[in-house]
Order: C-alpha cells, then structure tokens, then sequence
C-alpha cells in the first residue's frame, strides 16, 4: 500500500513546481503575435528580467532550456579557436565548456572538486599567469545542481579584476537567479544567462541573457554567431525577431505572472525565504548524518547553496530504494545524485515555489523512507528543522 492520495507528486528538484497562479496563467487564448498588447509583454518581461539581473545591460529571451542558453552565450561572444576558462565546482561549468568545445573553442579547466567552492585566489594565479591573454572567457556557475556548491561570484569577479585581466565574466544562474542575491553590474560579470524552471517558477522552455556593453562590443566580431541566437538579429525593427519567429506566447504569460509574484514579495524577503528553508534542511540532513551514513556532499558549512542541498549515502546503503520508497509510497520525487555522484546521493531542492510545509513535508517523508529502510541516521531531524524555523521565523 501507499499513504499517498491521488497521482500528483511533489518533485524536489525537478523542474521546480510551479505556482497555480502561473498554470492559470496560461490558461488564456493566444494574443494576436503583433500587436500593441505582445509588444508591452515583451518590453516588460525584457525590462524585469534586466532588473532580476541587477543590470543595466539588454536581456534576451530565447525559446530554449539553460542548454540552449548556454549556447546562445558562447555563439555571440566567441570566435572558433578562442580559449575558454572553466571554473569546475560540479557538472554545469564543465557542461558549458563542452558545449564551447563542440562548438570550436579551446577549453581549458581549472581543476576544481565536487566538494568544494571555486577558489578565488586560484582564478586569480591562473589568470596572471596568462600573459598573452589568450583566455578569452571565463565560465562559471553561481550554484551547481549536482553538487550543491554555491560559488561566491563576487569574490571571483574581484580576483579577476585584481589579476588586471580582460577575458568576458560569464556566469550561469540557471538555479540562483530570483532565490538569492546576484549583481551582475555591481559584481564585474560581463554575461549571465538563466533558465525559467527553477527560481522563476516558469515551465521549462524559456532561457535568458544578459549582456553588457563590453560583450556587445566583442559580439560584433564573434564569427560563431548563427542566426537564430544572434543578438543583432534580435534587436530588429520587427517584433518577431525578438524570438526569431513566433514568440512562445503562453510561457510568456506564465514568465509575467511569475516575475509579478516574485516583486509583490520583495526580492529580499524572496531571498530571506530560500535562506530558513534551506536552513531548515541543513539542520535536519545534519542530524541525519550522525548515524554515519548520510553526510553533506559539501563540507565547507558556508559553501552550502540555499537553492539545493545533495546528500550523500554510504556504507552500502543505496539511495535509489529511498528515491522509490519516498516517490512511490508518499509521492515525493527526490532528486538523483547525477554525474560523479549517480548512484551515491540524493537532492532537495528549495528553490522557487517553495514553503515550509512543502519543505517540512519533505523532510518528514525522507525520515519515513530512512526507517523503513532501516536506514541508519541520527533521530530527530525534523524536530531540528521545525525548531530552526519556529526560532527564526517570529509570532
């Protein structure tokens, strides 16, 4: 049997869930692609993702997931040949960079873990190594899914400012933007690019870049542009051209209401949120983890994202029966310990559409699927969770 009712699931990460107020949304006929009413939804969206951004710089909206994004980046700044610095920290940044590869570029990683942040001062010996300034770009991401690693994107961009050297700031916040602070103007980053199916609460199909007037001024002699990612092409008279064709009229509906949500909380309390959520978590996996199975995949506490958290399970114990137990008996969909750690972690994610009876829902039904299991871990989990938040959050 079962303790779960109907056939809805509760993914955790997933495609994040998503708001009723956006699934309503979209639940609207289309509005005729060229009139006044498309062309406002389109200067507002472009207008608020710039602000999400904390930039002053264009955006762009592309029909396409972080993948397409990626490339959308990398084909508008970069010529065949041109030399790419790597930050690795997990699977994403090193992901891009292949993605660059593919597509004509040198690739070069700095060897990073899966267990630790980026190190600033690394990045920063690297570069004043590179006296010729081959590198042209830096990639880089502000939180790596796989990991769970947060990267401190200020600190590399001053280490990069420091070492005095010109290669393009691009960082991607495919699973940070609209869940903690990220300044691209005020943090030296050049491009950024993001994706709608985490903290923007969107379906996936609709990826984002921004990008400044020092990659605006590179973008006109990049020979990888294509027509179909191309900022030129994009910024035509006609409206269409803003999406290389028709525009993904109903995700734009869900993008608008999203983004209306996001600012009627306040950005800040939006980050506040994610912060004792992710909080919360930290203090039940922490507790779980003196049974000597399961343990942070990060060990530094302050590198820990408060957008997902991946644990790690040993001594034999596997963690795709507790994935099974939890989806099918109680119909949470935890996520898989994906790249170096298929077949050795499990994910929480608490970004996005997230609260505390979603995340302490979550968390109860992790310690449901660890005894059942006879999964060995330390006792009171939850009671550390719910503690944290009823000392934190006030009457």
């Amino acid at each position: 049997m079962t303790v779960r009712a109907g056939r809805e699931f509760l993914a955790i990460p997933g495609p994040t869930t998503m708001p009723d107020e956006v699934l309503r949304a979209m639940h609207r006929p289309a509005l005729d692609i060229y009139s006044e009413q498309m062309v406002n939804l389109s200067d507002s969206l472009l207008r608020d993702l710039s602000k999400l951004f904390a930039t002053k710089a264009k955006s762009y909206i592309y029909i396409a997931n972080g993948h397409g994004a990626w490339e959308a980046v990398l084909s508008n700044v970069l010529s065949r040949g041109d030399k790419v610095l790597v930050l690795e920290s997990g699977r994403f940044a090193v992901g891009w960079g292949n993605a660059a590869r593919a597509m004509g570029a040198e690739v070069e990683v700095l060897k990073g873990d899966w267990r630790r942040a980026v190190r600033p001062d690394e990045v920063e010996a690297r570069l004043r190594a590179d006296k010729n300034h081959a590198i042209k770009a830096i990639l880089v991401a502000q939180v790596d899914t796989a990991s769970g690693v947060v990267n401190d994107v200020e600190a590399i961009g001053k280490a990069i400012k420091t070492a005095g050297h010109p290669a393009l700031y691009m960082v991607d916040t495919v699973a940070s933007l609209g869940c903690m602070p990220f300044e691209m103007d005020k943090w030296g980053i050049d491009v950024a690019m993001s994706g709608s199916q985490k903290g923007l609460m969107t379906p996936p199909g609709l990826g984002f870049v921004a990008a400044n007037e020092r990659a605006q001024g590179v973008h006109k002699t990049a020979d990888l542009r294509t027509p179909y990612w191309d900022w030129t092409e994009r910024e035509g008279v006609e409206h269409y051209r803003r999406y290389a064709g028709t525009a993904p009229v109903h995700l734009l509906f869900a993008l608008r209401q999203a983004i209306d949500m996001l600012f009627e909380e306040g950005l800040d309390n939006v980050f506040r949120r994610h912060q004792l959520l992710a909080e919360a978590v930290r203090r039940a996996v922490a507790v779980w983890s003196e049974g000597q199975v399961l343990g942070f995949n990060i060990t530094e506490s302050s590198e820990r994202s408060n957008t997902v958290t991946t644990v790690l399970v040993g001594n034999g114990h596997e963690p795709t029966k507790l994935h099974r137990y939890c989806k099918e008996k109680c119909g949470v969909v935890l996520g898989v310990g994906i790249g170096d750690l298929q077949g050795q972690a499990f994910r929480i994610a608490h970004m996005g559409h997230i609260n505390a009876p979603m995340i302490l829902g979550t968390l109860g039904v992790i310690e449901v699927g660890l005894n059942a299991l006879r999964i060995p871990h330390g006792k009171g989990g939850m009671e550390a969770a719910i503690a944290y938040i009823g000392e934190s959050v006030g009457a």
